[in-house]
C-alpha cells in the first residue's frame, strides 16, 4: 500500500521525482563505471603478471650438491622427481594450482644442413598454458603420453631443420635428437622472436636425450591460479615434502618463488582495491546526498498534506513509512537507469584505452557487480531517507495544518 501511494505521489510531481532520480542515477552510473572498470583493469593486469612474470610459479628443484666449509661436494643420491610426483602434488593442493614436471635441456638435433643446436623443454601437458606453449598445427601431446617419443618444434625449427629449398618439417616428420628419433606431431604458435630453434617432448622421454654421466634431475614446477594464492599453495608444497621426504628435506630439495616481488603485487592489488572503494563510496554519499536534499524539499511542500493526514487518524508510524517508501522506489528506478549509464560508459571508456594504447583492456562486467549496486543504493537511499521521514512522522498536526 505505502508503494502505491509512494508512486502516485512521485507521478504527481514529475520535476521533484526527476531531480530525486537524477543524484542516485549519476551515483550509481559512478559506481557502476568505476567497478567495472576496476574489475577490467584487475582482470588487465592478472593477466599481464601471468603471461610476462613468473611470480605465480613454485619451484621445486631437487639438490645437486651441498656445501660443505664453503666447497660444493656432490650428493651421493639425488631426489628424482617425475610425472607420478607432479599427479600426488597437484592432488595435495587441490583447485587452484597447476602442478607438473619439467625439465630444460639442450640437444643436437640431427639435420640435412648439419647438427644444429636445440633447447628442448621435457614438460607436461598441464603446463602448457604456465609456458605460452601453444599449438598452431597439428596436436599437443597429453600427461598420459609421459614418456612417448613425441615432439612439437616452434616454426623457425620447422625450417632449420628441413633440407634445402624443400618444404618445412610438418607434422609425421621425424626429427632426431641426440641420435633419438621423435615422431613431430605438432607445431608451436609462432612467436615474437622466431629465431629460437625449441622443442618440447614429454617429460618422460628426456631421460634418453641426458647424457650417460649426467643426472637426470627434473623439477617440479607449481602454478598457481591467483597471485594472492602463492603463499597458500607454498606452505602446501612443503607439507607434502616434509611428509614425501622426511623432515630433512630441505637437504634434498629446494623450494622457491619470488616472495618478495608476490608481497609487493599483493599489497599493490590490495592498495588498488581500497583506491576503488573509497571512489565507489563517494560516488554514493553523492547520490545519497542528493536524495536527502530533494526529500527534506519535499517534505517541507507538503507539510499541509502531512497534517490532513495525521487529522483524518494517520499514524506517525504510516508517516515514516510512506516516505521511506519514496525514498526506496527512488533508489530503484536510479539504479536501474544508472546500471544502463555506468556500463555504456565503462565500455566506451575501455574502447578509448584500446584504441589509443597497446592494452587490451576490457571492461569487467559481473553479477556481483549488478547486486552491489543495487543493494548499495536500496541503502543509501533508506538510510538518507530515514531523517526526512523521521521529520516529517514528527509533525504536529496543527502546526502542518497552519503551515503556509
Amino acid at each position: 500500500m505505502s508503494f502505491r501511494v509512494s508512486a502516485a505521489t512521485l507521478r504527481a510531481s514529475p520535476f521533484r521525482t526527476f531531480l530525486s532520480t537524477l543524484g542516485i542515477v549519476i551515483g550509481v552510473a559512478s559506481l557502476v563505471a568505476v567497478l567495472s572498470l576496476g574489475d577490467g583493469m584487475q582482470q588487465f593486469v592478472r593477466r599481464q603478471v601471468s603471461e610476462t612474470t613468473d611470480l605465480q610459479a613454485i619451484g621445486v628443484n631437487p639438490q645437486t650438491s651441498r656445501t660443505v666449509d664453503g666447497v660444493s661436494v656432490p650428493l651421493d643420491s639425488v631426489v628424482q622427481l617425475g610425472a607420478a610426483d607432479a599427479m600426488a602434488l597437484a592432488a595435495e593442493l587441490g583447485p587452484g594450482a597447476v602442478a607438473g614436471a619439467a625439465l630444460p635441456l639442450t640437444a643436437l638435433a640431427e639435420s640435412p644442413r648439419g647438427a644444429r643446436a636445440v633447447r628442448v623443454v621435457g614438460t607436461m601437458a598441464n603446463l602448457f598454458e604456465s609456458f605460452g606453449i601453444e599449438v598452431a598445427a597439428g596436436r599437443a601431446f597429453a600427461n598420459a603420453d609421459t614418456a612417448a617419443q613425441v615432439i612439437l618444434i616452434s616454426p623457425a625449427a620447422t625450417r632449420a631443420l628441413a633440407r634445402a629449398g624443400t618444404r618445412a618439417l610438418q607434422p609425421g616428420d621425424t626429427v632426431v635428437l641426440n641420435h633419438v628419433p621423435f615422431t613431430l606431431i605438432g607445431v608451436t604458435r609462432r612467436a615474437a622472436d622466431d629465431t629460437n630453434l625449441v622443442a618440447v617432448v614429454p617429460i618422460g622421454a628426456t631421460r634418453a636425450l641426458v647424457p650417460p654421466r649426467a643426472t637426470w634431475t627434473p623439477s617440479l614446477t607449481v602454478h598457481a591460479e591467483r597471485v594472492e594464492d602463492v603463499p597458500r599453495f607454498r606452505a602446501g608444497v612443503e607439507r607434502w615434502l616434509s611428509r614425501r621426504f622426511g623432515p630433512t628435506w630441505k637437504e634434498r630439495v629446494t623450494v622457491a618463488n619470488r616472495a618478495n616481488r608476490v608481497a609487493q603485487v599483493q599489497q599493490g592489488m590490495l592498495l588498488f582495491k581500497l583506491f576503488m572503494g573509497a571512489i565507489t563510496g563517494i560516488s554514493l554519499i553523492v547520490g545519497g546526498i542528493g536524495v536527502m536534499n530533494v526529500l527534506l524539499s519535499a517534505v517541507a511542500e507538503r507539510t499541509r498534506e502531512i497534517g490532513v493526514r495525521r487529522a483524518v487518524g494517520a499514524a506517525r508510524r504510516d508517516i515514516l513509512v510512506q516516505f521511506l517508501a519514496e525514498a526506496v522506489t527512488i533508489s530503484v528506478i536510479g539504479s536501474v537507469a544508472g546500471i544502463a549509464l555506468g556500463l555504456v560508459g565503462s565500455y566506451g571508456i575501455t574502447a578509448l584505452i584500446r584504441a589509443h594504447s597497446q592494452a587490451q583492456m576490457y571492461a569487467g562486467v559481473s553479477l556481483s557487480t549488478v547486486v552491489l549496486a543495487v543493494s548499495a543504493t536500496v541503502l543509501v537511499g533508506i538510510a538518507s531517507g530515514l531523517y526526512p521521514a523521521l521529520r516529517a512522522s514528527r509533525l504536529s498536526p496543527i502546526d502542518a495544518l497552519r503551515y503556509e
